[in-house]
């Protein structure tokens, strides 16, 4: 699901990591920021004596375990990828039986394809938008279908394509662009790429260290085409595993939590798609005409999806003859990102329409502190200095709700000019109310209250329903523009001020409107019994029984199985495990149909067989899917008729994606505040289709001025902006420190414990300096490059004796132009010594 959806998420979980012969982490730190989930990385190196390999800017905790690290320069992580891809290429490392059956090597690639000096064919230089038709498959002529060489010579096949893109990603580059010796990159790739063949099998870690880049979304791509060509995804042991940093990111993606997805990554309508009819034409991926190793497209049933996600929302109000009310859905105009949100309310008008209409006048936030986790901290507090009225719900007092207190070298206007209305309403923590989580593998696990909230503190389901039950009043009671999305919510709790989370868990699964009956297996034959499989208000067993006839209603149709007649699955806990391999199906439920690994039919060859029996995923007994997992195809599907990624049109993983904004393979680009020109290509540097901002505020630095390349990174022992308020974790982590090389502070007579100042084309902190042997020398296209770092944990709200410096006073507003994800992890800064802090 995480290639499919690319919003993030474990294709095969935290205990599968026991699995792995090798673990390849990199683009996070899982021993510091994800302790509890890396002892399935200790227990498979105690047990089936895997290599745990470590490639990251710092020597981290997790390095300090690895059996083999190798630093590099952070965001060029891509160069890096591509280098052991050409490596198990060049080498033959790669799972070749495997790659022929289950990616699209074999595809041919239209003759407008192309890629010259950093540009891929159909850039507009004007736009600095893609036509991504100039990367389209080519159709065999004469049935339509896709034209696929199978021996993989075709010159314009995708493996051809693939290795001549590969071919510039030499050692030798790889170390220039890097920074990574020659020497300790081909260990890396020696160790990583010996899982590609059938005996063995490698999972991929990642967390923010690869999102948060302006490339982010292309990092994740390398590493999932690199898992592709080593045969490993699918695989118990394999995959490419996001690692989520709290709860609930998952569930809360999963639901809808940005603006162009529906819940159950569905796409909100576009302005143009007007009517259902023309949604349903336009957004589902579709496939040319089926072949043998096609895919049965499993979008073909996103009607039913939509429809039941209609009548979720809209209850009885949902007909056929107003098209379940798809007409009341939202539909986007151009892109609502929070940054770009943001934006908007710093400038005070839309881009829309021209850039005439006035941007927004209120906004309201739960579960986030905008002014401390947005780039460029002084346009987030001056945004919101602008707005008419703003609703924070929270269990501490941070610094967005209390913006105007923000220290003057943010910027922000005098408090006298600030019109704001704030209201600051105390909201519980995680641990005051029931509910469920939804990890990192996709577990959706039910969580019983621990105390009840302090004080006037609600549930956050609480102060939303109470907000909408008001709004709703007012608009029954004085009426109003486009009511009908707002009077025709289906809110049918049992206490609509407070709805029971276990009654919400119970609609987000899925419920039969009417009574739900087998279709008949042979449609011709109207004699044919039928046969009752859901009573009207039943609940759902899983997403096969969901109808696109107004009958079903869903929440979210991933979610469909977490509960069911039986009860709430969420809530189990067995620790039954026959197979050994940690699948642990008794145990919660996890998203889809409470699979453990996704795409495990490619967890075994052609003929079923599974590639390493020990470790089987499921395996084709003659008749029928079976073995230890739940089958992600269907389960009397014969081996050759449905391609292993269901959920793709192609039916294949994607070695070529030609969905993406910036690209169908991954190329090096530096950071949008580039350290260095890049080798590769001097003359396209950056990404050419990565977002930025034009504000006064929006300023971007250059190496000539900066030459010292700055990334954030969170601490164990803090969470986010919370627990700073809480003393004993201040006890551990006092305060704001700015990590940075021994010879780099001996250079600019920075003594270990000192104040040092970091500043960046948007402005300076001031910290302790933590010298360290963490941070080491490299060189960077053949002249030396500074790498320093700090904590993102504190601010101006909180302890008094613990406050301290918005680390994101000092990051750009950059962007990936994929996911519109910030870019944290590579920016430019100059350092010098701080003058000492008054202590009076």
């Amino acid at each position: 699901m995480a290639a499919t959806f690319g919003r993030g998420a474990m294709t095969n979980g935290w205990v599968d990591i026991k699995n792995a012969d090798v673990i390849l982490a990199m683009g996070g730190n899982p021993a510091e920021n994800h302790p509890c989930g890396f002892k399935w990385t200790i227990e498979a190196k105690k047990v089936r004596n895997a290599k745990l390999v470590v490639v990251d800017p710092r020597f981290t905790r997790t390095a300090a375990v690895a059996d083999v690290y190798a630093q590099l320069r952070p965001g060029s992580d891509i160069a890096f990828l591509n280098g052991m891809m050409r490596y198990a290429i060049e080498n033959k490392r790669f799972h070749e039986e495997y790659v022929k059956l289950f990616t699209n090597a074999s595809y041919i690639i239209s003759e407008k394809y192309g890629f010259t000096d950093g540009l891929f064919s159909g850039f507009d230089d004007a736009t600095k938008v893609y036509d991504k038709s100039a990367w389209a498959y080519e159709a065999d002529p004469t049935t339509n279908a896709y034209s696929v060489d199978l021996t993989l010579q075709h010159p314009r096949c995708v493996f051809q394509l693939l290795k001549k893109h590969l071919e510039r990603y030499t050692p030798e580059m790889v170390e220039r662009v890097t920074g990574t010796p020659k020497e300790k990159f081909l260990e890396v790739a020696k160790v990583v790429t010996s899982t590609g063949n059938a005996e063995r099998v490698g999972t991929i870690t990642y967390a923010l260290g690869w999102t948060q880049h302006s490339v982010g979304v292309q990092m994740i791509r390398a590493g999932a085409m690199l898992q592709l060509l080593l045969g490993n995804v699918g695989r118990p042991g394999g995959g490419v595993n996001a690692l989520r940093g709290h709860s609930n990111i998952q569930g809360c993606t999963d639901l809808g939590g940005t603006f162009e997805i529906l819940s159950g990554y569905l796409a909100t309508p576009r302005a143009e798609l007007t009517d259902l009819e023309t949604y349903l034409q336009k957004v589902p991926p579709t496939t040319l005409n089926s072949q043998p190793w096609a895919s049965m497209n499993y979008w073909s049933n996103y009607p039913k999806f939509l429809v039941s996600l209609l009548k979720a929302f809209y209850g009885k109000a949902a007909t056929k003859e107003n098209e379940f009310g798809y007409a009341w859905l939202p539909k986007t105009d151009g892109n609502y990102s929070w940054m770009y949100i943001f934006d908007e309310m710093y400038r005070g008008s839309s881009t829309r329409a021209g850039g005439t209409e006035p941007g927004p006048e209120g906004l309201i936030t739960a579960g986030m502190n905008p002014a401390s986790i947005g780039p460029n901290s002084a346009k987030m507090i001056g945004a919101l200095s602008k707005l008419k009225w703003l609703v924070v719900f929270e269990n501490y007092e941070i610094e967005t709700a209390t913006f105007w207190k923000a220290p003057k070298h943010y910027e922000g206007p005098p408090t006298s000019e600030i019109q704001t209305e704030v209201f600051n309403l105390p909201a519980t923590g995680f641990a005051e109310k029931d509910g469920s989580f939804t990890n990192s593998a996709r577990w959706v696990q039910w969580k019983w209250k621990a105390v009840d909230p302090p004080g006037h503190a609600k549930t956050d389901q609480e102060i939303l329903a109470r907000i909408f039950l008001a709004v709703r009043a007012l608009y029954q009671k004085e009426g109003g523009a486009l009511p009908e999305p707002i009077l025709n919510t289906s809110w049918t709790y049992t206490n609509p001020a407070s709805p029971d989370l276990a009654e919400v868990l119970r609609e987000i699964n899925g419920k039969a409107v009417v009574d739900l009956f087998e279709p008949p297996k042979d449609p011709k034959d109207a004699k044919e019994p039928k046969k009752l499989i859901r009573a009207a208000g039943q609940q759902l067993d899983s997403f096969g029984q969901l109808r696109d006839d107004g009958s079903t209603s869903c929440g979210n149709w991933l979610y469909t199985g977490c509960y069911t007649e039986a009860g709430n699955m969420t809530q189990r806990r067995s620790t039954a495990d026959p197979s050994g391999l940690g699948m642990f199906h008794q145990w919660a439920f996890s998203w889809p149909a409470n699979r453990r690994v996704m795409y495990n039919r490619a967890s075994a060859d052609a003929n079923g067989k599974p590639w390493d029996p020990t470790r089987p995923g499921i395996q084709w007994n003659g008749e029928k899917w079976i073995g230890p997992d739940v089958p992600d195809i269907a389960p009397d599907s014969p081996p050759g008729k449905f391609g292993a990624f269901i959920m793709l049109p192609e039916g294949t993983g994607r070695l070529f994606a030609p969905v993406l904004a910036d690209g169908p393979f991954a190329e090096h680009y530096e950071s949008v505040e580039a350290a260095i020109l890049n080798p590769l290509h001097p003359k396209v540097t950056s990404n050419p289709v990565s977002r930025r901002f034009s504000t006064k505020l929006d300023k971007y630095g250059t190496a000539a001025e900066f030459p010292i390349v700055c990334s954030t990174y969170r601490l164990t022992e803090m969470y986010h902006y919370w627990t700073k308020n809480t003393e004993r974790l201040n006890q551990l982590q006092p305060g704001f420190f700015i990590e940075l090389p021994e010879q780099l502070a001996k250079e600019n007579g920075i003594a270990n414990g000192s104040q040092v100042r970091v500043i960046s084309a948007r402005g300076a902190v001031q910290g302790v300096a933590m010298v360290t042997k963490r941070l080491s020398p490299m060189v960077v296209d053949g002249k030396p490059l500074w790498h320093i770092g700090f904590p993102i944990h504190w601010g101006y709200t909180g302890d008094e004796d613990h406050l301290g410096p918005l680390a994101n006073f000092l990051t750009p507003s950059a962007m990936d132009p994929n996911t519109w994800t910030p870019e944290f992890k590579t920016f430019l800064v100059r350092i010098e010594k701080g003058p000492p802090l008054r202590t009076s």
